[in-house]
């Protein structure tokens, strides 16, 4: 089912023809025609259903208005430190712009660690803010939430924002007031976990939402978000991501949303050194943290589990802590965190790091996202080959945030399936190509639904080889769903009006 005046422009055989010649080709070439055929068709298909989305969206009205953008820009640049990148500049204009169209902001903003996305955030909502709106920042863990919280507040408490912190580890009391000053419209920007969409969660006038970290929530969880003022209002949205996205996600699956990426780091960042090691040279990277300490630098030494399972043979945090305090590392200070620990204790670790009261942090994965601490500048990541590429470039990002060299050391077996992958992420650096390479390894996802790994359905075509014939239909879908041309679609029998949650029948 393509249209006759698709079928003309690439010269493609009938749907019939293509099966037979997929089944009972004569050649080699009747056989990649009939593949192309419906290769073609089938990203066809999925690029009206995305392009759909992104016009319904677009059908929304701005609800939320803006007024005197160039004033308020003026100011917050006034309360910044520091001078803006070039890219971050690039992308508040784009944010601007959107504040200005007809409907609701539905951005995507995609940086390295590090990159500053942080302060594009803290840009746009005080945009909403001045223009008399709440705004709000999701984040995925308490660390990062907790660690936005602290930055903002430094920046923005001077100019009369009124900033709160929510998340699920507080006291019954203090998330009461938080809600009851959220539905009084007495906070201006919240800041919070997975506790900001309960069911007793208010905002008086939410016109900006921001999620953090974006793919660590569920489809359901960001849209949740949007239906909490108790004004109508179809909220500004801004998802942010460390994760980059590879260009074929970028045409499928985030193919309503206008994306924006921040390809420049701030002035005196280094680039990390990157390595994989055997298991039988580790003592040699516990002597070079040792060297790095003695020049007053710090360490991380990630474990990919809490505790030592019967089941599996990997480093458990816990146990390598004791291991390692009591051997190589019993002259420096040695803190462990992980997930298990209470928010309190977390936060204790954290800040005794930060102050540089521990040499080396032990630590699971609850560092992924968000830590800070510039004099950090050695990471071990023990048995890396149980981490998946996305998730060994956001580890990493953890150091390379101050102006010294950084190292970061992958352990792990030269197993033939390790051996690609952290081969693949001690060579890359560019976070665009660490993501096209995981969309080579592990595939992309669900389109329409809510699994977020995994191979899409799809028969024929191949999002990585059919990349130029994705763009192709990218275009054609663009072209059909357009209202003077919309006739042509008939005769797929779908109503392109209505989100279809399930995909196409």
């Amino acid at each position: 089912p393509l249209p006759e005046p698709l079928l003309q422009k690439y010269n493609f055989m009938s749907r019939s023809q293509a099966l037979i010649n997929l089944h009972w080709p004569e050649n080699f070439a009747q056989l990649q025609q009939a593949q192309r055929r419906f290769a073609f068709e089938e990203l066809f298909l999925l690029n009206l259903n995305i392009v759909g989305k992104r016009q319904k969206l677009q059908n929304l009205k701005r609800n939320v208005i803006y007024k005197d953008l160039k004033k308020w820009q003026n100011e917050f640049l006034q309360l910044i430190p520091f001078t803006l990148t070039k890219a971050q500049v690039k992308v508040c204009q784009q944010i601007v712009a959107n504040l200005q169209a007809p409907y609701p902001m539905n951005r995507m903003l995609q940086g390295d660690v590090g990159s500053g996305k942080t302060i594009v955030a803290a840009f746009a909502a005080f945009l909403a803010i001045k223009n008399g709106y709440q705004a709000a920042i999701m984040a995925p863990t308490e660390i990062l939430a907790q660690q936005h919280w602290q930055k903002l507040q430094t920046i923005l408490e001077p100019a009369g924002i009124r900033l709160g912190l929510l998340q699920g580890s507080m006291r019954a009391k203090e998330k009461r007031k938080i809600k009851d000053l959220l539905m009084l419209g007495l906070i201006d920007l919240v800041i919070g976990t997975h506790a900001l969409i309960q069911e007793d969660v208010q905002f008086s006038k939410l016109g900006l939402v921001v999620v953090d970290e974006q793919h660590k929530f569920g489809v359901l969880q960001r849209e949740a978000i949007k239906h909490k003022s108790l004004e109508d209002l179809n909220c500004d949205m801004l998802l942010m991501t460390a994760t980059p996205i590879p260009r074929t996600m970028a045409l499928t699956i985030y193919g309503d949303l206008y994306l924006s990426r921040l390809d420049e780091l701030p002035p005196g960042r280094q680039p990390i050194s990157s390595s994989c090691i055997p298991y039988e040279q580790a003592p040699i990277v516990y002597q070079f943290i040792l060297k790095e300490i003695s020049k007053g630098l710090q360490s991380y030494i990630i474990c990919p589990l809490i505790s030592e399972s019967d089941r599996l043979e990997a480093s458990a945090a816990i146990q390598e802590a004791e291991r390692l305090k009591n051997s190589v590392f019993r002259d420096v200070r040695v803190g462990l965190l992980h997930g298990r620990m209470k928010a309190s204790e977390k936060d204790q670790i954290m800040e005794s790091f930060r102050r540089h009261e521990i040499d080396v942090l032990i630590s699971t994965t609850v560092i992924e996202v968000g830590v800070d601490v510039p004099n950090a500048s050695v990471m071990l990541i023990q048995d890396a080959n149980r981490f998946g590429l996305a998730q060994l470039h956001q580890l990493r990002g953890r150091i390379g945030r101050g102006s010294q060299k950084s190292y970061c050391f992958f352990l792990a077996s030269k197993d033939r399936e390790s051996v690609r992958k952290l081969e693949a992420i001690a060579r890359l650096s560019d976070g665009l190509d660490v993501a096209e390479e995981d969309l080579n390894i592990r595939g992309p996802g669900d389109y329409f639904g809510t699994r977020q790994s995994g191979f899409p359905e799809l028969k024929v075509a191949d999002l990585i080889r059919d990349y130029k014939l994705l763009t192709l239909a990218k275009e054609e879908a663009d072209f059909y769903l357009q209202p003077e041309n919309r006739h042509h679609l008939k005769i797929f029998n779908i109503d392109t009006e209505e989100e279809n949650h399930n995909g196409l029948q």
